[in-house]
């Protein structure tokens, strides 16, 4: 009984290392370069799976304004149909259940012709059922619990990418920003100069003519 407990001890923990080993790399992660419109494919192998994902503009090639439209984002499934949609933003989350098996079309739309960079990660979740699992009592549990877990590790790894890229677009959004003013302040003092030369040579010239005047 002792060597059979062991036996289901062992095989659990290979199961729980083999798949929370391949939980590495099952996020996608992409940088995506948008001129106009530009679209990612995904295979999701089960319907109902967990599609969840994140996306935001880390490079600003032009200054946005508070009236820029931003991205659009349509995610279509296999039939046509449109299963999710962001409007006019610079970053979104997002999070739907497939509602068949096959690809899913995530398309990005950039309103300017400027290209703008996406940093795009997306995972399909899929924790096994009474109907895709081993029918051992014992390890039943194990690997609806063990997928739990997994779900839960990426999630959190998503939420750590999104958070990244924020950080990286925000940082390009201040060094832009303090570029812009160091160009305004030098462009005031150039212009300061400028007026201040041309005072200087008007002055002259009102000088000039008055001697000129008393001479005479």
């Amino acid at each position: 009984m002792e060597g059979r407990q062991k036996e289901w001890s062992g095989k659990a923990l290979m199961l729980m290392v083999l798949l929370l080993v391949s939980f590495v790399g099952k996020i996608a992660s992409l940088s995506v370069t948008v001129n106009d419109i530009e679209c990612v494919y995904e295979y999701v192998l089960y319907e109902d799976d967990t599609v969840s994902g994140n996306f935001v503009v880390v490079d600003h090639d032009i200054f946005w304004g508070s009236d820029h439209p931003g991205l659009d984002l349509i995610v279509t499934s296999p039939g046509g149909n449109t299963v999710h949609t962001s409007k006019g933003t610079s970053g979104d989350k997002f999070e739907f259940k497939a509602p068949r098996s096959g690809m899913y079309k995530f398309c990005f739309h950039n309103p300017y012709s400027t290209p703008e960079t996406v940093s795009f990660n997306i995972h399909v979740g899929h924790i096994p059922n009474e109907h895709n699992i081993a029918k051992d009592e014992h390890l039943d549990p194990i690997n609806v619990k063990i997928a739990e877990l997994r779900e839960a590790l990426e999630s959190v790894t998503l939420e750590q990418k999104y958070l990244k890229a924020r950080d990286v677009r925000h940082r390009h959004t201040n060094e832009s920003t303090r570029r812009r003013v160091v160009m305004y302040t030098v462009g005031e003092y150039i212009a300061l100069a400028a007026a201040s030369a041309l005072q200087v040579v008007y002055i002259r010239k009102l000088f000039s003519k008055s001697v000129g005047y008393n001479r005479v």
